[in-house]
């Protein structure tokens, strides 16, 4: 039997449940990105690049990155989790899906994903409930 997928996300963590009917809530995978919680600088690794002017006397400087290293870390647990999500999907464990996620990464999360599992999506809530008992987001699910 099927069941409908329940992703539950922000930048910090992915938890992934199973919903039977309207009452079985479990969890499946509870994804965790350990890079959301360190300081920008934590996460550079590099100095930044750098670009030098034209002509005899030019100086060289520090090139501004067009994505801070947190927002680059959480595209890359966005991509871990729509990987997850479409090798689930190819092993044909849900037929819906219901993406609950903070407002930011919800977006990130929906650009990652293939197509063939936007397809499936048949509702999305922006509310971070990452913290939330699988009984208050069976509850959150239920009213919404």
């Amino acid at each position: 039997m099927q069941a409908r997928c329940v992703v539950v996300a922000d930048s910090n963590r992915a938890r992934i449940f199973a919903l039977q009917g309207r009452n079985e809530l479990s969890e499946l995978e509870d994804l965790v990105n350990p890079a959301a919680r360190q300081d920008d600088r934590e996460l550079r690794t590099d100095a930044d690049g750098r670009f030098y002017g034209m002509g005899e006397r030019s100086e060289g400087h520090a090139a501004e990155p067009s994505v801070s290293p947190k927002q680059h870390e959480a595209e890359r647990f966005a991509h871990a989790v729509a990987r997850y999500l479409n090798d689930a999907r190819n092993a044909h464990r849900y037929d819906s899906l219901c993406l609950i996620a903070a407002p930011q990464f919800l977006g990130l999360l929906r650009q990652s994903l293939d197509q063939q599992v936007l397809e499936l999506v048949d509702e999305t809530l922006p509310k971070n409930l990452t913290s939330a008992s699988p009984d208050e987001i069976r509850q959150y699910i239920v009213r919404h």
